[in-house]
C-alpha cells in the first residue's frame, strides 16, 4: 500500500516497476526487427539482479507471453522518442523527463548540440542508475542534470536552481507516471509545467481510461501475456484512484494545442499491430490514450 511522503529504490514499490519497464525495453531491443534500440536497459537488469527480470532476460524464447508487453513497451518508448525528436527539430534545447526511472535518452537519442536535458526521480533510483551507468562508461550525448527530487514535493525550485530557464521553450515527458501520483500531485504536476513552459513548449504523457479499474489492468495484463509480467508485483496496488484532471481536457482549457493517440493505433502506425491479443486487452490499449499539448 501506498503512504504519503513514501520512497523506494530500484528493486522496491514504484522502483521495481522502472526496472520492469526496462525489462521490457531489453525484450523490445532484442526482437529481429525492435521498434527501438536501448542497449543500457539490459545493464540496468543485470546490475539490480532481481531474479524475476533477470531470468526473463536469461530466457527470453521461454517468455512467450510476455514479449508482447516488450512490444507494448516499444510502441510506448518510441512515441516519446518521437516527441523529444520533434521538439529538437522545432528549435528546442531544453527538456524534462519527469520521474525518469531508468530511461536512457540522454545517452541514447541523437541530441543536437546545446541540449540540456534535466531528470527527476527518486535519490535511491537515480543513485542506482548513475552507478550502472558510470560502472559501463556511458557518455550521454547531452548536458544531462540530474534532480534527486520528489514529485509530490516543490520540484521547480530544484528544477530551476539546476539551471532550468523557464524564459525559453521546453519539451516534458511524463511517461508512465500519472497513476503514481495521488490526484493532488498529479494536478499540480500540470499545473507547475503550465507555469514554467514557455510559448513554444511541449509536453507529452500518457494516461489511461477514466474509472479504470486497476485490479481489471492487472487482470487484463496476465490474460493477454499469459502471466503478471511484473512478477509477484502487484502494480494496481501501486496506484491512485482518487479525483483529477483529465490531461488531454485540462491542457486544452489552458491555451495548450493537443493531439492524442491510442497505443493502438500506434502500434499499427509503426507496423506492430496487436491483433493478437484478447479481444479484451485490444479494447482497453483503444481506451488508453498518449497526449501531446504544444502551447
Amino acid at each position: 500500500m501506498r503512504t504519503d511522503g513514501d520512497s523506494w529504490d530500484i528493486v522496491t514499490s514504484v522502483g521495481l516497476t522502472a526496472l520492469g519497464v526496462a525489462t521490457f525495453r531489453a525484450l523490445e531491443s532484442a526482437e529481429s526487427v525492435p521498434m527501438i534500440r536501448d542497449d543500457y536497459a539490459t545493464l540496468f537488469v543485470k546490475a539490480a539482479g532481481e531474479p524475476h527480470f533477470v531470468s526473463m532476460l536469461a530466457d527470453q524464447a521461454a517468455m512467450g507471453g510476455a514479449r508482447r508487453f516488450g512490444r507494448f513497451m516499444g510502441v510506448r518508448t518510441k512515441f516519446f522518442d518521437e516527441f523529444f525528436e520533434a521538439a529538437w527539430q522545432r528549435g528546442v534545447r531544453q527538456a524534462v523527463i519527469l520521474a525518469s526511472g531508468l530511461d536512457a535518452r540522454a545517452y541514447r537519442l541523437d541530441w543536437p548540440p546545446g541540449m540540456v536535458v534535466f531528470e527527476i526521480d527518486q535519490p535511491q533510483v537515480l543513485a542506482f542508475k548513475d552507478q550502472v551507468l558510470t560502472d559501463n562508461h556511458a557518455v550521454p550525448r547531452a548536458d544531462r542534470r540530474v534532480l534527486a527530487v520528489d514529485l509530490r514535493d516543490d520540484w521547480p525550485a530544484a528544477l530551476i536552481a539546476a539551471g532550468f530557464d523557464p524564459a525559453r521553450p521546453t519539451a516534458w515527458s511524463a511517461e508512465g507516471l500519472l497513476p503514481f501520483l495521488p490526484g493532488t500531485a498529479h494536478d499540480a504536476l500540470f499545473e507547475r509545467i503550465n507555469a514554467l513552459s514557455a510559448p513554444g513548449s511541449s509536453v507529452a504523457t500518457d494516461d489511461f481510461a477514466r474509472g479504470l479499474n486497476p485490479d481489471h489492468f492487472v487482470n487484463m495484463a496476465e490474460k493477454a501475456f499469459g502471466a503478471n509480467p511484473f512478477g509477484d508485483l502487484d502494480v494496481g496496488a501501486l496506484w491512485y484512484d482518487d479525483p483529477r484532471a483529465e490531461p488531454g481536457a485540462w491542457l486544452s482549457e489552458h491555451d495548450w494545442s493537443v493531439r492524442s493517440t491510442t497505443p493502438y493505433d500506434l502500434a499499427v502506425a509503426y507496423g506492430r499491430p496487436m491483433a493478437d491479443l484478447p479481444a479484451e486487452v485490444v479494447d482497453l490499449t483503444r481506451l488508453m490514450c498518449y497526449v501531446t499539448g504544444t502551447r
